[in-house]
């Protein structure tokens, strides 16, 4: 299986505003996009997993911790695997990328958080393709 993978995109501020651009950000797979507002930064959001489905991840608003693991066994995963931590901020322009055979979780860290995820899937495959596990299952640090 694939890693997951930051795409690192650019600012430009001048008189006018601020411009955030990813240049590199290929979207020939996406099928749709959602944005998600965390009630508080309290909340966390896991473990949700895909077998098919890929994900982008995009902070337009505050911050977000982010954790990541590569699933052995949908049916069955162990329980020592051990997850990817990223923070995606609205001052780095970073888009995360998250291949297929993942399971992510996440918590926004400021108020007001706003975070964008394209999908490569439309809804009703990604109903099919999905796997949630008790936020419990693996040790994170939020």
């Amino acid at each position: 299986m694939s890693h997951y993978n930051i795409i690192n995109g650019n600012n430009h501020l001048d008189k006018r505003g601020l411009l955030c651009f990813f240049n590199s950000f290929d979207m020939t797979e996406i099928s749709r996009m959602y944005e998600i507002v965390p009630s508080s930064t309290e909340t966390i959001r896991a473990w949700q997993g895909h077998k098919l489905e890929k994900k982008w991840f995009y902070c337009n608003s505050g911050s977000f911790v982010i954790n990541l693991i590569e699933i052995d066994d949908f049916e069955n995963p162990s329980l020592q695997l051990i997850p990817s931590r990223i923070e995606l901020s609205q001052d780095n322009a970073e888009i995360l990328e998250i291949p297929r055979g993942y399971a992510n979780g996440f918590k926004a860290t400021k108020e007001n958080s706003r975070l964008i995820i394209f999908s490569n899937l439309t809804l009703e495959e990604s109903k099919n393709d999905d796997f949630r596990f008790p936020v419990e299952k693996w040790y994170s640090k939020w």
